[in-house]
């Protein structure tokens, strides 16, 4: 078992143990230099990164490894990599860049194992008449149409 196989399955222990939190990505270097990025159904606090670092570098220092880790949640203008992360977004508004239908910009109503439905209101003609008329536009998009999706920040 190579050293990555190794902390990938040290991570997934010490995440099981916390079943809010989850793996975004994990990469370690040449030279055992650990990064771990995590997210939770509920946000991640400090505190979380410091225990699951902990747990981390007690179990390869019990087996004598030498390595550096940093464990970091995903930052707010991260994308959205899992589906887990869409449905705890869920309520939120996304810039959604997609293959088929190119850029969309809406509230995020409804994600499910498939795909995403975002909704947003858009200025279209009238069928009678001169003048545009605001409508409520919907969409359901599978996530294999996803290139990258992010969460706008509103103050």
């Amino acid at each position: 078992m190579t050293f990555k196989e190794k902390v990938k399955n040290i991570v997934d222990e010490v995440l099981e143990t916390r079943q809010n939190l989850f793996l975004i990505n994990l990469t370690v270097s040449d030279a055992n230099k650990i990064n771990v990025v995590i997210d939770g159904d509920k946000g991640v606090t400090l505190q979380d990164c410091i225990d699951v670092s902990r747990s981390v570098e007690s179990r390869l220092d019990e087996e004598g490894f030498e390595f550096s880790i940093d464990v970091a949640s995903a930052g707010v203008s991260s994308p959205l990599k899992l589906v887990r992360q869409y449905k705890k977004n869920v309520g939120r508004k996304l810039k959604v860049k997609t293959i088929s239908q190119g850029e969309i910009e809406g509230m995020l109503v409804e994600a499910d194992d498939e795909g995403a439905v975002l909704s947003w209101k858009a200025r279209e003609p009238k069928e009678v008449g001169k003048g545009k008329v605001t409508v409520e536009k919907t969409l359901k998009i599978v996530y294999e149409d996803i290139k990258e999706s992010i969460v706008i920040i509103s103050f």
